[in-house]
């Protein structure tokens, strides 16, 4: 062995003292990481407003409000208000150094405001870092976010997680375009076919800021409409804001845009554009270069400048009520901005949900209808099929479709594609015996059975197959599906129609768009494709699957699926017929016929006027084990003229099985509390809700209480 390898296997004891300071030193500096923050230890302080009021992000309650720390002189050019910055959070009184409390763990945070001197008598803390010098909050999205906060009882911090998307370096470093000049104001066009829709462009035009609720007409249309309204806005010098339920619409809306003004007018919002591209175009729109935007719920937060117009379309749609904390609605969020900023609102829906109609009957906007006749001569021919009718039909005891479907099927495919609407996706989601309809169910755990393919049944609880069912009620032998799946009806129809292309739009593929020729297209709700021309028929099956459902907001919400199904077909006069399989005595079904969506909401608001529902209360959903929310109802100061419904046990979820947004933890028994006030005091009972919340947090409450302020269904 070599001295070399002598001195490698004796590592470094024989070393001079020189060389083991080196080590020791080497080692230290790669043990350190390599963007640590400087302490700042011993930094001399800016000398004007030296101190910095921060939001750090912490989603907590009780954590929800600033804290003051001090600026170092190193920092005093970056620190300006709406930039990102780290912290130390959680540095005890124990840990002074010159005047400034050091430690605790880095957060980051955002700087609100700077101070020539602080509220808090100890010492203050030091900024750690300047995140980005690029300022991303500024007082109007904060006072919005701060609203948003208080109305949905949930933190300032998570509600700027929603309106302010991460950081993102190389977006960040490109510079945004120079904006463009105001573009002339459009032409009204096709405003025209409604009472007041010239008005209300020519309002916008000249900046004015009206407010409307605007039932649509059926057709295509629309989306043009819509980029009109914009370009108005734009013209009069201000900015406008568009927030549509996905995707799919927010192409429609772009293209319209691109279309009426060009280029490089508005920005486009989604999540699906990426994170570089989406932190581009919000850069862009809080920079100015841009004053147009459109997206899904997550642009309800864009710093849109001199924002003269909120435009929110299809307001029941579930995409626009947000997952995460506090979960605002979108509807809520533009209504909010409207009335801070004093700009016009529009809200506009081939439908019309209650709310929509309250903000009519309470005057506080002006309804944006077409005459009756316009109506007939846009909307297609509607018939019903119901319960009597089935039971007279042979083929509709044989089969699902009557036989009036089955004849404006084989009509419609001799003019263009005809849409076939299922309420569920899949195969055969539920079975039942075809003679007495008695469920079947597993004779091992009594769960209920499904066929996944053509003929074989499983159980859904125990996983167990099923080979020789027979129904213990009247012992027959042959079954039928309760509520057939997309995939299902796609089958039948395509051996009833052999030399017809099939195509089916759901959760697995949704399409956007589908040729003009003759074409089966199976969809799910929401997930209907557009059809060139328009679809020359459409079938609306299982109604009675949508609306049984156990919800405040079923029939709202059929109606509301089946005019966005018939909107997509042509119009009466171009020979456009749809059949809606339903009881036809059923209001919401009466509502499609007429094609009367704001008639069906009215009456509906003055039912829930009657019994003290939403939208005519305010409502907030309470959940949790039943010792935590009992414990929690018992010291919550709620408002004299609250009133406590339930609790009442939630469904368990099973494991493996997807959660809705809300549910308990899977094998978990939890209950909700519905707790509701009158109008006016919607603002009373969310603080007092966040400050019962807030206090048993700070008390660290092991079990979690969930409150959901205007909870989307209360069943």
């Amino acid at each position: 062995m070599s001295s070399a390898d002598g001195r490698s296997e004796g590592g470094a004891e024989g070393a001079p003292p020189e060389q083991l300071a080196l080590i020791r030193e080497g080692v230290r500096q790669a043990r350190a990481p390599k963007a640590k923050p400087r302490t700042w230890r011993g930094a001399a302080l800016a000398k004007e407003l030296p101190v910095a009021r921060v939001l750090v992000d912490k989603g907590v309650l009780h954590l929800d409000r600033y804290f003051d720390y001090a600026v170092p002189e190193e920092l005093d050019a970056e620190a300006q208000p709406g930039v990102r910055v780290r912290v130390r959070f959680g540095a005890g009184r124990h840990r002074v150094r010159d005047g400034r409390r050091e430690g605790g763990g880095l957060i980051d945070g955002f700087l609100v405001e700077r101070l020539a001197e602080s509220d808090y008598s100890g010492p203050l803390a030091a900024l750690a870092q300047v995140v980005s010098p690029e300022p991303v909050l500024g007082p109007e999205l904060l006072g919005l976010a701060r609203a948003v906060a208080d109305r949905y009882a949930g933190s300032l911090a998570d509600v700027l997680q929603l309106a302010v998307p991460p950081r993102n370096a190389r977006a960040e470093a490109k510079p945004s375009p120079a904006p463009l000049p105001a573009p002339a104001a459009p032409p009204a066009e096709s405003w025209t076919r409604y009472t007041r829709g010239a008005a209300f462009v020519e309002s916008l035009a000249r900046g004015g800021s009206p407010r409307a609720v605007w039932n649509a007409l059926p057709g295509p249309e629309w989306a043009d409409e819509l980029a009109r309204a914009v370009g108005a806005t734009l013209a009069s010098g201000r900015g406008a804001l568009v927030v549509v339920p996905d995707g799919r619409t927010v192409s429609r809306v772009d293209a319209a845009l691109t279309a009426l003004l060009g280029e490089g007018r508005h920005a486009v919002l989604t999540a699906e554009a990426g994170p570089e591209k989406r932190y581009r175009e919000w850069l862009a729109v809080r920079r100015g270069s841009v004053r147009a935007v459109v997206g899904t719920r997550a642009a309800m937060f864009a710093p849109v400048r001199d924002l003269g117009l909120v435009v929110l379309w299809d307001d029941g749609d579930g995409s626009h009520s947000e997952p995460h904390a506090p979960q605002p609605h979108a509807r809520e969020v533009l209504l909010l901005r409207a009335a801070h900023d004093k700009c016009a609102f529009l809200l506009g829906s081939w439908s019309c949900t209650v709310e929509a109609a309250q903000l009519v009957e309470s005057g506080w906007a002006a309804p944006l209808v077409a005459e009756r006749d316009q109506v007939r001569t846009c909307a297609p021919l509607i018939r019903t099929v119901g319960d009597g009718d089935l039971a007279r039909d042979e083929a509709a005891r044989a089969a699902r479709l009557p036989t009036p479907a089955w004849q404006a099927v084989r009509e419609g495919l001799r003019h263009g594609p005809v849409l076939v609407q299922v309420p569920r996706r899949g195969y055969v989601p539920r079975m039942a015996c075809a003679q007495c309809r008695a469920p079947a169910r597993c004779r091992h755990c009594a769960g209920p059975l499904e066929a996944r393919d053509a003929d074989a049944l499983r159980c859904t609880w125990c996983g167990r197959d099923e080979a020789a069912w027979h129904c213990p009620e009247c012992g027959g032998f042959r079954l039928r599906a309760q509520v057939v799946g997309a995939r299902r009806t796609a089958e039948e129809l395509g051996r009833a129609f052999p030399a017809v292309p099939v195509r089916t739009s759901g959760r697995e593929q949704v399409l956007d768009t589908v040729p003009g020729t003759p074409a089966l297209v199976v969809s799910t709700p929401g997930a209907e494709p557009v059809a060139e021309g328009g679809y020359a028929a459409a079938l609306l099956l299982d109604g009675w699957a949508m609306l049984s459902r156990p919800d405040l907001r079923a029939g709202e919400e059929a109606l509301r699926r089946w005019i966005g199904a018939s909107a997509l077909v042509r119009g009466q006069g171009a020979g456009g017929t749809v059949v809606v399989v339903a009881e036809p005595t059923l209001r919401p079904v009466q509502a499609l016929v007429r094609w009367d969506p704001v008639g069906h909401a009215v009456r509906e608001l003055a039912e829930r006027a009657e019994l003290g529902f939403p939208p005519v209360s305010r409502m907030a959903a309470v959940s949790g084990t039943p010792d935590a929310l009992a414990g929690f109802l018992a010291v919550v100061e709620l408002p004299g003229d609250a009133e406590v419904l339930g609790p009442v046990p939630l469904p368990v979820t099973d494991a493996g099985r997807p959660r809705r947004v809300g549910a308990p933890p899977p094998g978990e028994r939890w209950e909700r509390a519905l707790v509701r006030v009158p109008p006016g005091s919607g603002a009373a009972l969310a603080a007092a809700l966040k400050a019962a919340q807030a206090a048993r947090m700070a008390r660290g409450g092991s079990e979690p209480v969930r409150i959901r302020i205007d909870p989307p269904d209360i069943g």
